[in-house]
């Protein structure tokens, strides 16, 4: 008997597996209309987030100083983002996206006013910085948790790479505009122009549905946040992801000392290139992201991309050619991009809907607090030592962390959504929620 096989993909298919997939986007209109929100706001932020150290730097001339803006932010974001986890399952998560975009915007504008001084104060940069940090840890639990509400189980992959597009781009053009709008129109435009893009999410915003709580929703409490910490530590797979991404990020996220970087480079031009230069690496990943949802071991890959990522930084601090460190600190970007799609996925596919604000608090202290401490010691050992060897000698602490992590985390690189029990029930009570809504 002849043995017949399935004929091999043409070229055009091949391509078409590689492109991102829009299922979400056609099938969920909340989600596209939290996409364009999404983007606009990230869009704004970016502009803010080149001029605030550039900023600082003027004033102070210091890499403590700037550093030190992660130290500031640090507390609100753990206090604040455990709380947030609590309130979004507690509460209408639309309505905490919606108060909380209102006053990031707020925020913004004070930046603008600070700035319009005739003799701008350091203090409100520090201070603005807190509150930002405290909005952030309450918005944002809210934000990852709503989305497998609006989106079919099976379609959270392909969500998850279109959120890490929208991100991309406004990294990718919010720098690169800043560089441009600072150099030519001066800091106040910057901030009045994120101020603006909060305006605009906002009302995009409006238009999503309700997101109520649960009928038997507890109040947000200390014992509620505790019973989604001991969920995560129950959860071996959880933790790893929490650990190495902040490992990472602790050791190898130099971003506060970019101005200084491209100082010693010879190339202040560069600068809005190289905040943007990892969301270029990032956005061509997202591109090409249609194998993601054919990946199961995601374990594995978000430790080798954690690896990865601490590599490319630290040839990147070897190097003095500006463009071959502008390449790798892509690489390095798209590496993170990798990492963070399977650590994404690991946690929206197996969190039950009822623990998912608060272990959503959680990820964003394991993905937010690893870069504010980052910058802290980015700046410090740049202060004791250059800033070359801060960047180098963080990449290889990076690359050594995450793979003791990966030695001493068994589950982490054994996990695989097609088996894992926690993934199978999640599959099982998403398709008896399909059923029940079509009878």
């Amino acid at each position: 008997m002849t043995e017949h096989h399935p004929p091999s993909p043409s070229p055009a298919g091949r391509l078409r597996a590689l492109l991102p997939d829009l299922s979400p986007w056609h099938s969920s209109p909340d989600f596209r209309r939290m996409w364009i929100a999404g983007l606009v706001t990230v869009f704004g932020s970016f502009l803010t987030f080149v001029a605030v150290p550039l900023q600082l730097k003027e004033l102070t001339g210091s890499t403590l100083a700037v550093g030190a803006v992660g130290a500031v932010e640090l507390v609100p974001l753990i206090v604040f983002g455990l709380y947030g986890g609590a309130l979004a399952d507690a509460l209408d998560r639309r309505k905490l996206i919606l108060w909380t975009e209102a006053g990031l915007g707020v925020l913004s504008g004070m930046l603008l006013l600070n700035t319009l001084l005739p003799h701008p104060l350091v203090w409100p940069l520090y201070v603005v910085a807190a509150l930002v940090s405290a909005l952030t840890g309450l918005q944002r639990p809210a934000l990852q948790a709503i989305v497998p509400r609006i989106v079919p189980h099976e379609q959270l992959p392909a969500a998850i790479a279109l959120n890490s597009m929208r991100w991309q781009v406004g990294a990718i053009a919010g720098p690169s505009l800043a560089g441009v709008v600072i150099t030519f129109a001066g800091l106040p435009w910057a901030y009045f122009l994120d101020a603006l893009s909060f305006a605009l999410s906002l009302v995009l915003a409006l238009g999503l549905a309700p997101s109520p709580a649960s009928h038997d929703a507890e109040k947000p409490s200390l014992r509620g946040i505790l019973d989604g910490a001991r969920y995560a530590w129950s959860r071996k797979e959880l933790l790893g992801t929490y650990a190495v991404d902040m490992a990472a990020m602790f050791f190898a996220y130099p971003t506060a000392i970019f101005p200084f970087l491209a100082d010693d480079l010879d190339a202040r031009w560069a600068l809005g290139l190289m905040y943007s230069a990892g969301a270029v690496g990032s956005l061509v990943v997202s591109l090409t992201s249609g194998w993601v949802s054919r990946i199961h071991r995601h374990g594995r890959l978000v430790v080798l991309a954690a690896v990865g990522w601490g590599a490319a930084m630290a040839v990147a601090g070897w190097l003095h050619n500006v463009w071959l460190v502008l390449l790798f600190l892509a690489v390095a970007g798209g590496c993170d991009t990798v990492s963070g799609l399977f650590r994404s996925a690991i946690w929206d596919q197996t969190i039950p809907d009822e623990l998912r604000g608060r272990l959503a608090g959680i990820e964003l202290l394991s993905y937010s607090v690893g870069p504010q401490l980052g910058q802290v010691r980015a700046g410090g050992m740049a202060a004791l030592t250059s800033v070359r060897t801060s960047v180098w000698s963080g990449g290889l602490a990076c690359v050594a962390s995450v793979g003791l992590l990966a030695m001493s985390l068994p589950k982490l690189m054994s996990y695989d959504q097609r088996t894992d029990p926690h993934a199978v029930r999640m599959r099982q009570r998403k398709a008896a929620e399909a059923v029940s809504e079509a009878a």
